[in-house]
């Protein structure tokens, strides 16, 4: 009787562990940054490589970082998101293309439009990892003092624009 019993209140506890996270949001992942200053970076910008771009340019500002890629389906399917939220919403909004080749981003944003004030360009992809990117598109918000305030892992929607990320940078702009 003991031996099935085992294996049973094994079974037991995967399956309750199991159904927690299934409750979860696969999209929102923790990030070991949100309250903590944006990771340090100075790359080339991607239309200008003989400038430069780092997290110490936005200070005083709110803003957004999207970590974007031209190989990156996910990303295209948000972009027209961005180009919208750029439209309607005075936002700072900068780029960071990751593990792309130069070239094939401008032909990118040239074809589908260039919402960033500046792209930057991560060819090894190390500024990524210092940020901890899981994988192409994700965004974040950074209040006036380089901190970073939230992390979306994904595609942003129409829906994300309006319901989180607006809100969350009008409250930050008042700070």
């Amino acid at each position: 009787m003991k031996r099935t019993l085992w294996p049973l209140i094994a079974f037991m506890i995967l399956v309750v562990f199991l159904g927690i996270g299934l409750t979860k949001d696969p999209r929102k992942l923790p990030s070991p940054f949100i309250g903590k200053p944006a990771p340090a970076f100075t790359l080339p910008q991607l239309h200008q490589l003989n400038k430069t771009f780092s997290p110490k340019d936005m200070l005083g500002k709110v803003w957004i970082l999207n970590v974007w890629a031209s190989w990156c389906v996910s990303c295209r399917a948000e972009h027209h998101v961005l180009n919208s939220l750029i439209q309607n919403n005075k936002v700072n909004l900068i780029g960071l293309n990751y593990k792309d080749q130069v070239a094939d981003a401008r032909r990118w944003l040239s074809r589908y439009g260039d919402p960033y004030q500046v792209s930057v360009s991560d060819v090894e992809g190390l500024a990524g990892i210092d940020w901890g990117v899981y994988g192409v598109p994700e965004t974040f918000v950074m209040d006036k003092k380089g901190i970073v305030r939230l992390k979306h892992t994904g595609p942003v929607t129409n829906k994300d624009i309006t319901e989180e990320i607006i809100p969350l940078i009008k409250m930050l702009e008042k700070e």
